[in-house]
C-alpha cells in the first residue's frame, strides 16, 4: 500500500544527532533562543528583570532545537528543550510556556539533565507540577498549559515529542499568564499562586 502525501509531500526517514549534556542538536532547521529582554514579562517581579537586565546583561533563559516536521496529522514534532539556571525576583528561570493550538493534543518530556520541574496548568486554574530529574518522563495532558522551570544550578534539558499538527499557542498565556508560579523559599521551591489572579479557586 502506498502512503498518503500530501500537497505532493512526503516525509522521507532521517535521523539526527543530539549531545545529551548540552542539548545541542547536530543539525537543527531551528534554533529558537528566548532572551530576558523579550520575556521579562512573563516574570512576576518585573522591576527585578529590569534590574538583572542592567546588572547581569540580556541573558538566554532558554533554547529549542527542532527539525522541520510538516504540521500534520500522522507526523511526530520532537525538539530538545534547555532552560538555563538563574533566578529573578526569587522566581526560577523558565519557560514562557503555551497551550497547544489543537486542545486536544497531548506532549511528552523525557529529561535527561538537570533539575526542575514541569508546570500544567488548565484554563480554569487547576493545575499538576512533576519532578523532572535525569530518566524521569512527564506527560502532559491534552488541554494543559505547560512550562519547564529550572530549579538547579545547570541546564535543564529534555527531549519533547507531541503530534504534528499540535501547534503551539503562546499568546494565551502571554496575555493571561500561568495562575501558579515556582518560586525560592527558605532554599526550596513553592508554589504561589500569581498576585496577579488573585485567589483561584
Amino acid at each position: 500500500m502506498k502512503p498518503k502525501v500530501e500537497h505532493n509531500t512526503i516525509v522521507q526517514p532521517f535521523s539526527v544527532g543530539w549531545d545529551p549534556n548540552d542539548g545541542i542538536m547536530d543539525d537543527p532547521d531551528n534554533h529558537i533562543e528566548r532572551f530576558l529582554s523579550k520575556i521579562k514579562g512573563m516574570f512576576l517581579d518585573v522591576d527585578a528583570a529590569d534590574a538583572y537586565l542592567t546588572e547581569q546583561g540580556d541573558v538566554k533563559v532558554y533554547e529549542v532545537y527542532e527539525k522541520t516536521i510538516p504540521q500534520r496529522d500522522g507526523e511526530i514534532q520532537f525538539c530538545s528543550s534547555i532552560t538555563h539556571p538563574g533566578q529573578i525576583g526569587g522566581e526560577y528561570f523558565m519557560t514562557k510556556g503555551h497551550f497547544h493550538a489543537r486542545r486536544d493534543t497531548a506532549e511528552i518530556y523525557y529529561c535527561l539533565r538537570g533539575r526542575g520541574y514541569m508546570m500544567m496548568e488548565l484554563e480554569s486554574g487547576e493545575y499538576v507540577m512533576e519532578e523532572m530529574y535525569p530518566g524521569r518522563t512527564v506527560y502532559v495532558p491534552a488541554f494543559y498549559a505547560h512550562r519547564s522551570i529550572n530549579v538547579g544550578d545547570e541546564a535543564l534539558i529534555s527531549l519533547a515529542v507531541y503530534p504534528g499538527d499540535a501547534g503551539h499557542d503562546y499568546g494565551s498565556i502571554e496575555t493571561a499568564g500561568f495562575k501558579h508560579l515556582v518560586v525560592e523559599k527558605n532554599g526550596k521551591p513553592d508554589v504561589i499562586v500569581n498576585p496577579r489572579f488573585g485567589k483561584v479557586e
